[in-house]
């Protein structure tokens, strides 16, 4: 693969920064000290104002990454567990958070709108927890595997463990893939499509996978039932520590997480769309079929997540040892502000539609195109199919 960027001095320039990434679920420890400390209410939603301003100014100051690391480091990066434990505190430091949460709901102390903020804010970590759990949802280890679906608890996405790995990586980039964004389609078109999409998605290939095992749905070897199970015993055990109160709360920052993590699927593969084989069937994923952000900030605060191309291309790959490609069509913004243009479709549109036609050298006919817009988008493009 074509790399972009300086050769790394070290094998990790960034080794000390990974921690950083932590700040996204200790942002739900923050709001009550915040506004203990200062008085200002808008603290509350400190989870937004990170993720939604903070980030997208740091980026634009910091800039792009500009590092890769090395093919003779790999072994030695994969293999150093200082960066699975980055992962793996995310999990307790998440759970604290919301036990915090959960209490200050249940309370008189703060008014309804002051809950909202506090509920977006732990919305948002439930989101980057997902994220956290999709690095370790694609890791042999059996822990590992086990912590993604714990991590998922908070959100009550557990089907996603299933449905992506064994949906989206298969079908990415293709009209059959619901968490694959088409051309032309807004992001409010898309989550309907995707959450239902996936939905049914994992619940099939989760029934393929026990019955070939001689299984029934009703077992205890269901990884989508395992996860929901989890969600099940986290806000039991929360309802029941602090009331039936808690609920709303408890599922509206699920709502928000599980929103947040669509719309950086929206983000991720808009318009692109794998070439075809002579035999009809869909060419192995590339580089080319994932949109590649390599800003620093968001890098950092995402575990790579941005370097998604290289995820998609070697799936296997940890988070530290994935690379920037000059194949990978790049996007012009880190994905904490591309979510904020997704949510202004003339905006997203844009500013990305003209990049999906230069992605494929002026021929939009090889862009994955929302089907009920196909015609009136050749025609926009004048291209025939």
């Amino acid at each position: 693969m074509q790399t972009v960027g300086k050769p790394a001095g070290s094998a990790d320039p960034k080794r000390h920064l990974w921690v950083l990434g932590l700040i996204a679920p200790a942002s739900a420890l923050l709001p009550s000290q915040l506004v203990l400390h200062t008085g200002a209410a808008v603290f509350w939603w400190i989870g937004p104002i990170i993720v939604l301003m903070v980030i997208p100014l740091l980026d634009w100051l910091v800039g792009e990454d500009g590092s890769n690391p090395r093919d003779e480091d790999y072994e030695l990066l994969s293999n150093d567990r200082y960066y699975r434990w980055c992962t793996f505190l995310f999990l307790p430091i998440q759970l604290i958070g919301l036990i915090i949460a959960a209490y200050m709901w249940a309370g008189d102390e703060l008014s309804v709108l002051d809950k909202l903020g506090l509920a977006a804010t732990l919305g948002f970590v439930s989101g980057i927890g997902i994220n956290a759990a999709h690095e370790l949802g694609h890791r042999v280890e059996h822990m590992e595997r086990w912590l993604a679906k714990i991590a998922l608890a908070q959100s009550g996405y557990g089907h996603f463990y299933v449905e992506h790995n064994r949906g989206h990586h298969v079908r990415v980039a293709t009209p059959d893939d619901p968490a694959s964004a088409r051309l032309g389609e807004s992001l409010w078109e898309f989550l309907p499509r995707s959450v239902a999409g996936g939905f049914r998605s994992a619940l099939a290939l989760e029934k393929e996978r026990l019955a070939r095992k001689g299984l029934p749905w009703w077992t205890v070897h269901n990884n989508v039932l395992q996860a929901w199970a989890m969600t099940l015993a986290l806000f039991g055990a929360l309802i029941a520590a602090f009331g039936i109160a808690v609920l709303p709360w408890l599922l509206l920052q699920a709502v928000i997480g599980a929103a947040l993590l669509e719309t950086v699927n929206y983000v991720e593969h808009y318009g692109l769309l794998r070439e075809r084989k002579p035999n009809g069937s869909w060419a192995r994923c590339s580089p080319r079929d994932s949109w590649n952000s390599d800003r620093l900030v968001t890098n950092i605060f995402l575990f790579h997540l941005q370097r998604h191309s290289d995820h998609h291309a070697n799936p296997g790959r940890r988070y530290q040892t994935l690379r920037s490609s000059e194949e990978a069509p790049q996007l012009p913004a880190g994905y904490a502000s591309m979510i904020v243009f997704a949510a202004i479709p003339p905006l997203w549109r844009s500013i990305m539609d003209h990049r999906v036609l230069a992605h494929y050298d002026g021929d939009i006919t090889r862009a994955n195109i929302q089907p009920r817009k196909r015609t009136r988008i050749l025609a926009t493009y004048r291209a025939t199919a």
